[in-house]
């Protein structure tokens, strides 16, 4: 699986945990543990401030929904338009792969709009400041899923960590090229790493510094540390589609842009606001 070859670093990691009778890949177990840990930590969460019991469930049904239809959706009209235009029904094989993390947290966010109108009835920002922090442990999972497919590498690269990405026909095109065996930028774990010390960071700003009571400070955080970190490493992450060879800011940059704004100005914004108190009963409010 991993061994040191040349000072660089051979990636032959078999992507499928189960391959018979039916198939189950890492990549999809990272999303099951994501998404299981998540639901734990935000009920956790809501439960510290005395909300309803049903929100976080309610929540979590909303997000698995919003994630996957909205990281598919993204994926057809940000990157393959040309190619699902012509074939419809091919956007409902979500196992043939293709999901586009900014299209999944589009459709998160527009989920929450409903979520937030229909359940609990407060600023959709409530709920944000509150989701960010598990997600940033599910994004960090979703790149070592990346990982394990060995998919979405980077540039050449002479660094001592470059990888050998063994299984990846798009690595073998990229030796031909070069004549010889190359190694890459292991950019999935870049992001990971990112994302895991991301995940941290609000961690400490919710439970050690009360940060939710500055509406809109994590959710801030968050969005100009996930897409300002993504916008940077895409710099050295090969194109994911032709349509991007030869362009100065890729996809993934052009669509980090808005977020890495709006998380500039929801920082500015909350620290220039009056600190919220809340209370902490850590207790759900129809069990008092």
């Amino acid at each position: 699986m991993l061994s040191q070859i040349c000072n660089f670093i051979t990636w032959d990691f078999d992507p499928d945990f189960i391959s018979s009778p039916v198939t189950i890949r890492w990549y999809g177990i990272m999303f099951v543990i994501g998404f299981i840990a998540g639901l734990s930590l935000i009920t956790k969460m809501f439960k510290h401030e005395g909300t309803k019991s049903n929100w976080p469930d309610s929540l979590f049904i909303v997000v698995v929904i919003c994630t996957i239809v909205g990281a598919r959706l993204g994926h057809v009209f940000f990157y393959a338009w040309d190619y699902y235009s012509q074939h419809p029904m091919e956007i409902l094989k979500t196992w043939e792969g293709g999901l586009a993390s900014h299209g999944g947290a589009i459709g998160i966010l527009i989920g929450i709009l409903f979520y937030s109108y229909y359940v609990t009835h407060r600023n959709p920002l409530w709920t944000v400041d509150r989701l960010v922090v598990p997600v940033a442990f599910v994004a960090g999972l979703i790149r070592l899923g990346n990982l394990f497919n060995s998919e979405i590498f980077g540039h050449v690269t002479n660094l001592p960590w470059g990888f050998y990405f063994i299984r990846s026909r798009e690595w073998q095109s990229i030796c031909m090229e070069h004549g010889q065996m190359v190694a890459c930028h292991p950019t999935q774990i870049y992001e990971a790493l990112t994302y895991f010390a991301l995940f941290g960071l609000l961690m400490f700003m919710y439970w050690k510094r009360n940060a939710g009571e500055r509406q809109g400070l994590l959710s801030g955080v968050f969005f100009l540390v996930t897409f300002g970190a993504r916008f940077l490493i895409e710099f050295i992450k090969n194109p994911q589609e032709a349509f991007e060879v030869g362009m100065v800011l890729n996809m993934g940059q052009w669509l980090s842009v808005p977020f890495i704004i709006a998380g500039i100005w929801l920082i500015v914004r909350a620290m220039r606001r009056q600190r919220e108190k809340i209370e902490y009963p850590n207790c759900f409010s129809d069990k008092k």
